[in-house]
């Protein structure tokens, strides 16, 4: 269910796998591709590699790091999202500032992000908390503090 005031509060891009997650203002979301200056939408993410498409982009709540040892740009997501269940995403399509994306599936956390950190226990930590994978299917621009809403009537 959508609630009041849901929001993006912080995003995060990658040039390629591995590479430190970089925090940034706002980015263009790229229709069947991912962020612009993101491992996915240039097929170099360790779950899309040469696979433009496959994965685009990944949310997660930003409630579910209080009081953790983990920071936002540890769990190597794009999107850091307050006020919305992102569950109730998949399958649905919903606007982020510019962009309309259509949630596809949850994300399950991996041994990935406490590798790269060198935080153990994101996977358990993050236990039925991994976020969405989602896909752009309308190209847009997206900044910290866009709302998200459901998609304009007759979209």
């Amino acid at each position: 269910m959508y609630m009041k005031n849901a929001k993006v509060v912080a995003i995060f891009i990658s040039p390629e796998a591995g590479a430190p997650m970089e925090s940034v203002d706002s980015v263009m979301a790229l229709k069947g591709r991912g962020l612009e200056g993101d491992r996915y939408a240039s097929g170099e993410g360790s779950f899309n590699k040469e696979k433009i498409g496959n994965r685009q982009v990944t949310l997660i709540n930003s409630i579910f790091f209080e009081g953790m040892n983990f920071e936002y740009k540890d769990s190597r997501r794009n999107i850091v999202t307050e006020g919305v269940e992102l569950m109730y995403l998949i399958g649905r399509e919903f606007k982020i500032g510019d962009a309309i994306f259509k949630g596809v599936k949850y994300c399950d956390p991996c041994q990935r992000p406490s590798n790269l950190s060198g935080k153990p226990g994101f996977r358990d930590a993050f236990l039925d908390r991994g976020g969405l994978v989602a896909e752009i299917i309308e190209s847009g621009s997206i900044s910290v503090g866009s709302n998200i809403i459901p998609p304009p009537k007759g979209y």
